[in-house]
């Protein structure tokens, strides 16, 4: 710039010059001829010859100048207009450079100020793409409020989760909304107290953890606070399942062991002398021994099968052969209920399958398809296949089951009949360690039940094991 302002100051002195020159001349030639008394006439002469050569003069300096003005102008021009672009936001203009001649550190220097405010443009915009992506995709509802308390920030998950609109949000304060009343009451706590607070609240069938937190911007001035809502569901469910387990073993090992314990210190009373009442007792301990023994076993396996590496036997497997072996296994208990097996089985439908893990599936289902059954009744086992699994069902004349039994049917310890169920000396586990290996095949086990009519557990199989 200190080479334009000079180069034009230099211009302008040449042009003063010339003009200076110019009435100098006028004025010298203007004295000489009233020095030497030159006639009228020839002055006339003079003075047309002379503006005539000071007119072309001036018409000389003053193309001269404005060739030179419009040759530092238009520099400016460009990287004015180039300037006035990026202030709109354009921050792809550009200066020319080839157009500005030998003064283009300006348009450099303004290139180079749009170069950066494009890549800040962009770094912005990337940041913002990544953030709304992480604020969609974190997994929890957020909310988030402004200093004067109304709604600016909220995700699609906490949309969903409490099936508001985005639009029916935004602009609101926590009080218009209409919030479950922890969450509101929450809230209203962050605003007063000006403190973090979490809690657990519960919205119909779900459990949330909800955090609320003060937002402080970088010099400790207030911007408003935000909430974030973890379902947590599912970890309530499974805290009351764990609870439920821990309760029901404990009520399952202590109805033995308090036999066991009773009988064995009347035994030690004396009731040992008395041949009849000590075989009595001393039977009645071996059996609870015996269920407390299955009980434990029944642990066990369901231990291990949940546990993380648990692995099949995968073979090729007929599943007539696993009917046939499984039906040798119960044939004892069907013959003290006086019941039959009446099968449907078509020919050849294999699977790629573990063979002793499928037996003792079905082995479990019929041992309940008899205990839950009158005498003289029957079992239907029928088995088809489709072009991708192979379908087995168990079919009993049994008590039935009530419809608001069925989905907790495969918990652990579930009875429906609890009475009737130790009697029979099941655990209660048989059928949850049924699901259990039926879904490490890849398959599901579903059951239809009528009160008084019977039950019809089916399995589905798929044919190529994963």
């Amino acid at each position: 710039m200190n080479g334009l302002y000079s180069r034009l100051l230099i211009a302008f002195a040449v042009i003063f010059l010339i003009l200076l020159t110019g009435l100098g001349v006028v004025l010298g030639q203007f004295f000489h001829m009233i020095d030497h008394g030159i006639t009228l006439q020839v002055q006339r002469k003079y003075w047309i010859f002379l503006i005539i050569i000071l007119t072309i003069a001036y018409f000389l300096a003053l193309m001269l100048c404005a060739r030179i003005i419009r040759h530092y102008a238009k520099p400016i021009d460009l990287v004015t207009e180039t300037a006035e672009k990026i202030a709109r936001g354009d921050y792809l203009a550009r200066t020319p450079i080839d157009d500005l001649g030998s003064d283009h550190e300006l348009g450099i220097a303004v290139n180079q100020v749009a170069r950066n405010l494009q890549e800040t443009s962009i770094l912005r915009a990337m940041e913002k793409e990544r953030l709304k992506t992480l604020i969609e995709s974190m997994g929890n509802g957020l909310l988030m409020f402004g200093r004067e308390g109304s709604v600016n920030l909220v995700n699609g998950v906490f949309e969903k989760t409490f099936g508001y609109n985005r639009d029916e949000l935004i602009g609101k304060t926590f009080m218009e909304i209409g919030l479950p009343q922890g969450i509101e009451s929450l809230i209203e706590d962050v605003f007063l107290t000006e403190q973090v607070h979490e809690r657990q609240i519960r919205n119909g069938q779900s459990h949330f953890n909800v955090y609320g937190a003060p937002v402080i911007g970088r010099h400790g001035n207030w911007l408003g606070i935000i909430v974030v809502t973890h379902d947590i569901t599912k970890l309530v469910k499974l805290e009351e399942i764990r609870k439920d387990f821990v309760a029901n073993v404990s009520h399952e090992l202590r109805t033995p062991i308090t036999s066991i314990k009773g009988f064995t210190e009347t035994l030690l009373d004396g009731a040992m002398k008395d041949p009849v009442a000590s075989k009595d007792f001393l039977e009645i301990i071996q059996k609870e021994s015996d269920r407390l023994h299955l009980l434990i076993n029944d642990l066990l396996e369901l231990s291990g099968i949940e546990r993380e590496g648990f692995q099949l036997q995968i073979s090729n497997v007929l599943i007539s052969d696993v009917i046939e072996k499984s039906m040798k296994i119960i044939s004892g208990l069907l013959e003290k209920k006086n019941m039959v097996i009446v099968k449907d089985i078509q020919s050849n439908i294999s699977v790629e399958a573990d063979a002793d893990r499928l037996i003792q599936v079905l082995v479990n289902l019929l041992t309940n398809a008899i205990n839950y059954s009158k005498e003289n009744t029957t079992i239907s086992i029928h088995a088809s296949e489709t072009a991708d699994e192979a379908i087995i069902e168990v079919k009993d004349e049994g008590m039935g089951i009530a419809k608001t039994e069925l989905p907790r049917l495969f918990e652990r310890f579930y009875r429906v009949d609890r009475a009737r169920s130790r009697d029979s000396g099941g655990t209660g586990l048989g059928l949850a360690i049924v699901k259990h290996l039926i879904e490490a095949h890849g398959g599901k086990v579903t059951v239809d039940s009528e009160l008084g009519v019977g039950s019809i557990f089916t399995i589905h199989l798929p044919k190529k094991s994963a």
